[in-house]
């Protein structure tokens, strides 16, 4: 056997008997979704595609430019009251270009600790101090800041994803004004869901000029695939000349710039941000005890329930999968051991009766195992 087979079946190995061995869930077909990013139902959402070229031909920088993709930036903009944006292709590839071409191996950088992990890639590409700080803590927030050297960098989420809950961002655009930190605010959570039309948390709270530069991702309430980098102009510049996840790669294709228009189209002109809300207060309100006192306290479409140990949380969406509910398990080392839990994500196409029936389902379960799960 090669070495390099070894060490894969090795590795593969070890994560088995712990556990921990991921593999692609079966499809969601015809069961009920609660598991999807899908929040506004704008996946299933089909524009015209007639006049719009199915793919890309090359980068931005070469022959993948186009009209569209500079209305498309306009739009978004516009839309986030910032003064330019510039696409790329995910979020993943927005995070790894924007924190290295921005920050230098001198600055400082105080991170929340439930960072996602793109923005951790992101971080450790810049080969610059790093200091993580207690989730959502403006004490620890302010003693990290407090013996930062160099330039200071402070990078949160809006909304987090695993706990649905909301960074404080008054408070630490204030802190970052007062310590003269530069604030990203990641808006992958926030985008489609924070503010009236769906604006994003930053501009909800009305800290547009307060936050340096911000990132709305496509592949969650908007549906689609992408990502923008909202900022100044001089930043969307400067990142066309050394973002190199958006250099040496290969545009959006008009589709999907056709698809996030529609989106942002929806959003602007409907009520469909209001009726995600409806949605989730639903949610809160029928919610039984017996569950209650297991949810991570979030009023987004993000409803985590907790139920620790591996083997526990498996078991527990299993039952819901048999039922026809798809939801997964999110497990150690996604999240810290001992805070296992179901990730239940709310949409606008969930019903009355859908949301009845899952809350049913859990409060069944969590009675039958009384004496194995505490809240």
């Amino acid at each position: 056997m090669s070495s390099i087979k070894k060490r894969m079946e090795g590795a593969l190995e070890k994560r088995r008997r712990a556990g921990l061995l991921r593999a692609l869930p079966e499809p969601i077909g015809g069961k009920l979704d609660f598991c999807s990013n899908d929040y506004l139902g704008l996946a299933r959402s089909t524009p015209d595609y007639s006049e719009q070229s199915p793919g890309a031909t090359g980068s931005r920088l070469i022959s993948g430019n186009s009209s569209l993709a500079e209305e498309v930036e306009r739009l978004i903009a516009a839309f986030h009251r910032a003064e330019a944006a510039l696409l790329f292709p995910s979020g993943y590839s927005a995070n790894i270009g924007l924190l290295p071409a921005v920050v230098s191996r001198q600055d400082t950088i105080v991170y929340d600790k439930l960072l996602h992990a793109s923005l951790r890639d992101g971080i450790k590409l810049t080969q610059a101090r790093a200091f993580g700080f207690a989730h959502n803590n403006i004490n620890d927030l302010a003693k990290k800041l407090a013996v930062a050297e160099g330039e200071k960098w402070v990078i949160v989420e809006s909304v987090y994803s695993m706990d649905g809950d909301q960074a404080p961002l008054v408070d630490m655009a204030s802190l970052c004004k007062e310590y003269g930190a530069n604030l990203i605010v990641d808006e992958a959570h926030g985008t489609g869901v924070m503010g009236d039309r769906g604006e994003g948390l930053v501009c909800a709270l009305g800290l547009e000029d307060l936050v340096w530069a911000r990132i709305h991702t496509f592949g969650k309430a908007v549906g689609g695939h992408g990502a923008a980098v909202l900022g100044s102009q001089l930043l969307k510049n400067y990142l066309v000349n050394f973002a190199r996840s958006f250099i040496y790669t290969t545009a959006i294709p008009p589709i999907s710039l056709a698809h996030i228009s529609l989106a942002y189209g929806r959003m602007a002109e409907t009520d469909i941000v209001q009726v995600l809300h409806e949605r989730v207060q639903y949610f809160l309100k029928q919610c039984p005890d017996s569950v209650r006192r297991r949810l991570i306290p979030s009023t987004t479409p993000i409803q985590a329930v907790l139920c620790p140990g591996n083997t526990e949380v498996k078991a527990l969406a299993q039952s819901l999968q048999r039922s026809g509910m798809a939801v997964l398990p999110i497990r150690y080392p996604t999240v810290p051991r001992g805070q296992e839990r179901l990730r239940i994500c709310l949409h606008t196409f969930n019903t009355d009766e859908e949301i009845d029936q899952i809350l049913f389902a859990l409060s069944r379960y969590f009675e039958k195992h009384t004496g194995r799960y505490t809240a």
